[in-house]
């Protein structure tokens, strides 16, 4: 009788022990809506302030509707989608680290520096451009840029010179096909993005050191930091820094700009001209966050469709524009060694 007792209640445990089971499983299934999707309460997408953030919020707010309708095809229910414009390039990348953000367009060094929490999902694909030449001289020669229906992977960081006196002076030496020394700008005021920034900070870096064998920290308090290129380019207008660090096809983003808001009579393609050229840089990407609840391999799948069909619509392309972006193809961690290779020769000259 008391063996009988004990097989009874031992069986009782592992009914209940299976019980619990069973219940902790139920627990972490996701959440589903009555028609069946998976439910999502809340999507955090960060965005990097290399554009003016108001100018950001309003280019992307169609995103939340557009983002909500792909993904419900793709068997997930957005309740809600929240964008913000990070303070800093590192703001978006700390977020995606410490997971309250889901989702963050961020350029290849930032996605570096943070890929430890972060996972790259898509690369950015753009519009190629007219120039595409390692010589500063050649891109004054064939200016203005102009953009190709060609889709490029990889862009340029040129080094602008402005209206200044000093930013005449060295872009009519390049012109003249003259090399330059490093007297010739260490005494230029320089504007210049966060370290993480590629085209703002690390491959200008780069050129810096292949041709003079210095890097941004010799240029000392000549090296002025600027929070967006709307606020480099205003600088570099009102001739407070005689050269600015950027991307290829920035100056067709202030074109308008040039004379509208910064107060200049003659055209920005008039106005400035090139003192360099770095090597091409991969493209921006779309990286998710590896310490989300939200962020399954299945959802990663369900994103990654929806972001390549909205860059196909009409509006999306007025969204991902503002980026300079054409549309995104799948992206893997290894392609961004390059870059964190990139990032570890800055650090050496540092």
């Amino acid at each position: 009788m008391k063996i009988f007792k004990r097989i009874l209640i031992s069986s009782l445990a592992l009914v209940l022990s299976a019980g619990l089971l069973v219940g902790c499983g139920s627990k972490k299934e996701a959440k589903k809506s009555a028609d069946g999707k998976i439910t999502i309460e809340k999507l955090s997408i960060g965005f990097v302030p290399s554009r003016e953030p108001s100018e950001i919020v309003t280019a992307t707010e169609p995103l939340k509707n557009l983002l909500k309708e792909q993904l419900a095809k793709e068997g997930y229910d957005v309740k809600n989608v929240d964008i913000t414009v990070g303070t800093s390039f590192e703001a978006v990348g700390e977020g995606l680290n410490a997971g309250t953000l889901d989702i963050g367009f961020i350029p290849a060094g930032t996605y570096v520096l943070y890929r430890d929490g972060a996972e790259v999902l898509l690369t950015a694909t753009r519009k190629g451009l007219s120039i595409n030449d390692d010589s500063a001289k050649v891109w004054n020669e064939q200016k203005p840029t102009k953009k190709t229906n060609d889709q490029a992977t990889s862009y340029r960081a040129l080094m602008i010179a402005g209206p200044s006196e000093k930013g005449k002076a060295i872009a009519k030496k390049v012109n003249a096909g003259e090399k330059l020394t490093w007297d010739d700008v260490k005494d230029l005021k320089w504007s210049v993005m966060n370290p993480t920034s590629p085209a703002g900070y690390i491959y200008p870096t780069l050129w810096l050191n292949e041709t003079f064998g210095k890097t941004i920290k010799d240029l000392g308090n000549n090296a002025i930091l600027s929070d967006s290129y709307g606020s480099a380019f205003a600088r570099l207008a009102s001739g407070q820094v005689d050269v600015l660090c950027t991307y290829a096809d920035a100056r067709l983003d202030q074109e308008k700009k040039w004379t509208e808001n910064y107060g200049r009579k003659a055209s920005i393609w008039e106005e400035t001209n090139l003192i360099g050229v770095t090597a091409p840089i991969y493209n921006d990407t779309v990286s998710v966050s590896k310490k989300s609840k939200n962020i399954t391999p299945e959802f990663k799948k369900a994103l990654e469709k929806a972001l390549i069909e909205i860059a196909k619509t009409e509006e999306g392309k007025k969204v991902i524009a503002v980026y300079s972006h054409e549309g995104y193809q799948p992206a893997k961690d290894a392609d961004y060694d390059n870059e964190a290779k990139a990032q570890e020769i800055v650090k050496k000259l540092k």
